[in-house]
């Protein structure tokens, strides 16, 4: 379960980013995972649950924020949101993209006391 090696990078942080703010508590997490990430929502939640006790995130919300991939076709010179994983264009049907969103996971915002 690579979700547990997740969230004590992410735990880790929050304690980084509290010590320079001279924070006490984290009352909020916000993160973005993409949905080529290879992260499991539901997997990530439960971990960070589980491993935010007694820390400095013990009671923080915790909020996902799911990013659908986008992709920019070099063929048409357009961006576009996929809705299913085919990866060609939905204007023009080239196979010549990149993506340009939906494949990471970001720490978004930490609240702090």
């Amino acid at each position: 379960m690579h979700e547990y090696s997740i969230v004590t990078s992410l735990l880790d942080m929050c304690e980084e980013n509290a010590k320079k703010e001279n924070a006490t508590k984290v009352t909020k997490v916000e993160v973005k995972i993409g949905k080529l990430s290879g992260v499991e929502p539901y997997l990530l939640e439960s971990a960070f649950e589980t491993f935010k006790e007694k820390t400095i995130c013990d009671g923080a919300e915790f909020v996902m924020n799911i990013q659908d991939v986008v992709v920019h076709c070099n063929s048409c010179n357009k961006d576009y949101t996929l809705e299913k994983n085919e990866f060609f264009c939905p204007g023009c049907k080239s196979l010549d993209l990149d993506v340009v969103d939906g494949n990471d996971m970001y720490l978004m915002r930490v609240e702090m006391e």
